[in-house]
């Protein structure tokens, strides 16, 4: 008897083809040292596309609705707009020396610091109107938030302080002495994580006074502090000692550590769970495997800075499916499923990596970079 023939049946190789036509994440690297942004491709791990900005890049962020990923050129004081999944540059304004830039929880403020102009700038995030410019010590650097929005934490760099700001009121609430060159911080269960760059530790400090209640050292040049996506690991960059430690979410004791040579900084996720990490001394980023803590590098350009990975594989549609006849040797024998992906392994348990000594050339090059 022979069999009925399927009605329409896909060619193996054209499922094939439409099931891998997802595209790769976007990744955006930030190149203070020469003008411009680097955009690469997180499959192929090259670089794609380079675009230039007219002086000196810094921090990044998505707004809000995430429809826009907004760029600090401080230097040439203006906010790029680009479309985080083309890469366009969609708008540009005018703004005074955006170094770091956050909005604030709810959405309804953007708050900027001026590294060089010693202003702390709060806006109106839907319009960009300047609702109120502080006046502060020197070198106001990274901040973080409150979670109901009502305070923002800025580290004064030139003065070794912490400043909280009344959002309501729109003033200062107090200042205190939390280290030399104090540099990231983000609000972490109730407290204040502050990398402390001039020495080698982050400080842990009460959002309500600014006390520091304890230190956790991470190594020379702490400069960053950033949760894990799934919240079980916080990352803190070193850049002296070119090395990024783990800490546990809840004691804050370092469980391990890598030695990631060239000034790790600034560290964003992609959707796998590793981090990219930019090298500021090096010119590269490095793309760090969460399980074991084995790094591989991608050049881009001089003194990277922020990063921001783009995800896109949801954008592509799913791969037809073969339609066949009802009693086909197709509709009879059902398809293979595609074997499940591994499972993540967790960011809290890396096997640790034994410390290595500084080059001459890391030691000589962090002086530079370490107020920027």
């Amino acid at each position: 008897m022979r069999l009925p023939r399927p009605l329409f049946v896909l060619p193996a190789l054209l499922v094939l083809g439409l099931a891998g036509t997802a595209r790769a994440d976007l990744v955006y690297v930030l190149n203070s040292g020469d003008a411009s942004i680097s955009v690469l491709d997180a499959r192929t791990r090259e670089e794609t596309q380079r675009i230039p900005v007219l002086r000196e890049v810094h921090h990044l962020l998505l707004t809000p609705d995430r429809s826009a990923l907004v760029v600090g050129d401080s230097g040439a004081n203006e906010l790029l707009f680009l479309d985080p999944a083309t890469a366009e540059v969609t708008r540009r304004e005018r703004i005074s020396n955006p170094y770091h830039l956050e909005y604030t929880p709810d959405g309804k403020l953007l708050v900027i610091t001026s590294l060089r102009r010693d202003q702390v700038d709060i806006y109106d995030a839907a319009t960009l109107s300047l609702l109120q410019r502080l006046r502060v010590p020197d070198k106001p650097s990274h901040l973080a938030f409150s979670p109901d929005s009502r305070v923002a934490y800025v580290t004064l760099q030139g003065v070794k302080r912490l400043m909280a700001i009344d959002l309501i009121q729109r003033k200062p609430l107090w200042t205190a002495e939390v280290g030399p060159q104090p540099a990231g911080v983000i609000w972490h269960r109730g407290r204040l994580l502050v990398g402390i760059m001039g020495s080698d530790h982050v400080a842990v400090v009460n959002p309500a006074d600014g006390r520091v209640e304890r230190t956790v050292p991470v190594g020379r040049g702490a400069h960053t502090i950033v949760p894990a996506p799934d919240g079980r690991a916080l990352y803190a960059t070193s850049r002296v000692d070119s090395r990024i430690s783990l800490l546990d979410p809840e004691t804050l004791a370092v469980t391990a550590r890598w030695e990631i040579p060239g000034g790790p900084d600034c560290i964003a996720f992609d959707r796998d769970g590793r981090l990219w990490v930019t090298l500021r001394w090096v010119a590269r980023v490095a793309v760090v495997d969460p399980a074991t803590g084995e790094a591989e590098t991608i050049p881009v350009g001089r003194s990277p800075h922020g990063i921001f990975v783009q995800p896109r594989r949801d954008e592509a549609p799913p791969p037809a499916a073969a339609v066949p006849a009802p009693g086909s040797p197709m509709a009879a024998t059902p398809a293979a499923a595609e074997p499940a992906p591994p499972a993540a392994q967790p960011a809290s348990q890396p096997a640790p990596v034994q410390p290595a000594a500084a080059t001459p050339e890391q030691r000589s090059g962090w002086r530079r970079l370490l107020s920027r």
